[in-house]
């Protein structure tokens, strides 16, 4: 089973570009973030007469999460647990009723900045509330993964110049901290379990020619449940979706497991 997660930046501007990827590789299941999108709004059908089943939380103009599978996904639920009054679209989570079933959560994590500030303190409660359902979880013994854009650096080897993002948010001590007490839990980031080293990012920004010269980091991440890390086959990025026209600022993240 083939599962990715891929940040679009508006399901809109890449209506072209999305099938194109999906068409050439294929993923079984796929957690999309900011699809800028209502749910009434999102374009289903394209995706539909693709073969895939199309589970979305929406927002207007921002944020917003998606789910795409070829096989059939059970119990279905929206938002992040831990705040009822938070109405930003960050969170879905669905069972893949595969062979062997695995949870799948899709996120968009808070980018924080500017930080310190609001937006900084709503990044790192929001992260605290991602830890607890991991704990949740975790405690039913059963795989899952969450896949998605965290907006965290984890490491130095994961930006191409780290020095450059000493102070945002995405780097800042407090958020690789909280990154890395969900690794504590017993969560497996795959790709880095897959490839080793620096030099594999998934963002690059549009500006001051960063995809030309590959000054990127790695945000894009799949933590997976020992359970799930049991079957953990492969993983991988694949970039040249960022070379293609009208591309996303993010390139597709994706793991293979065994089912």
């Amino acid at each position: 089973m083939r599962i990715a997660t891929f940040n679009i930046n508006g399901i809109k501007a890449r209506i072209d570009a999305l099938p194109r990827w999906l068409t050439a590789a294929k993923p079984d299941v796929v957690c999309l973030q900011e699809i800028k999108s209502v749910d009434e709004g999102f374009p289903r059908e394209i995706f539909e007469d693709m073969g895939y089943r199309v589970e979305t939380h929406g927002q207007k103009s921002f944020n917003g999460v998606a789910i795409l599978s070829r096989l059939p996904l059970e119990d279905v639920t929206r938002g992040l647990p831990g705040d009822e009054t938070d109405e930003q679209a960050r969170w879905i989570e669905a069972t893949v009723m595969s062979a062997q079933p695995v949870r799948v959560c899709g996120l968009y994590l808070p980018n924080g900045n500017p930080a310190p500030g609001p937006k900084y303190d709503y990044k790192l409660a929001w992260m605290a509330r991602m830890e607890a359902r991991m704990r949740d979880l975790l405690a039913q013994e059963e795989a899952f993964l969450c896949a998605g854009d965290y907006n965290v650096i984890p490491q130095a080897q994961d930006a191409a110049r780290p020095e450059a993002w000493v102070t945002d948010a995405l780097y800042l001590p407090q958020s690789r901290q909280a990154y890395q007490r969900m690794l504590n839990l017993g969560m497996l980031d795959a790709f880095r379990a897959r490839e080793q080293g620096p030099g594999h990012y998934s963002f690059w920004d549009y500006q001051a020619n960063s995809w030309e010269r590959n000054n990127g980091i790695r945000i894009d991440h799949l933590l997976l449940s020992p359970q799930a890390a049991d079957r953990l086959t492969g993983a991988g990025i694949d970039r040249e979706v960022r070379a293609g026209d009208k591309p996303s600022d993010h390139v597709p993240v994706w793991i293979t497991l065994d089912d």
